[in-house]
């Protein structure tokens, strides 16, 4: 009697430690995702929160397109980083000086690295007669995020935008 009584609290014990064992395992991915992949949402969401804020009379019209191996070195100036995935805004009339460019990274990279590449291979004079100035381009990170900001105004508050994201 005594020996089934041991044995049924041993196993009550092995369930509840399992459980809560499992429970915290979770919790720490949780935070680990939360970590890798620190602003949720789409590039396109994303993308649309970094204009919080900015009057649309001083925005020009601007166009979302997903940037691709084909177009790739023509948003971030190389072809030579490994990305997840990336979404540019720029202006239908391309006589304008402005490029914004979201850049997640795949799993594990090292996304300073990366930004860095950007930063040292883009092109601030890309577009037909106009650009930007040195010090008018910006690269910063959040989390697997990069932004690559080319703005002649309101690139400050782009920036601002992606860090308070």
């Amino acid at each position: 009697m005594n020996k089934k009584i041991i044995a049924i609290i041993a196993v009550v014990i092995v369930v509840v430690v399992a459980v809560f064992g499992i429970r915290c395992i979770n919790k720490n991915k949780a935070k680990t995702n939360v970590t890798q992949d620190s602003v949720n949402g789409s590039l396109s969401e994303i993308m649309d929160k970094l204009y919080a804020g900015i009057p649309e009379d001083e925005l020009p019209m601007l166009e979302k397109t997903e940037v691709t191996p084909e177009n790739v070195e023509y948003y971030l100036g190389t072809t030579e980083i490994d990305y997840k995935e990336a979404l540019a805004s720029e202006p239908m009339m391309t006589s304008i000086a402005h490029s914004v460019v979201l850049v997640r990274t795949k799993e594990g990279a090292n996304t300073k690295e990366i930004a860095q590449k950007i930063k040292n291979s883009v092109n601030p004079r890309k577009w037909i007669c106009v650009g930007v100035e040195d010090d008018e381009v910006k690269v910063e990170t959040k989390g697997n995020l990069i932004v690559l900001v080319m703005l002649t105004e309101n690139g400050d508050k782009v920036v601002d935008n992606f860090n308070n994201l």
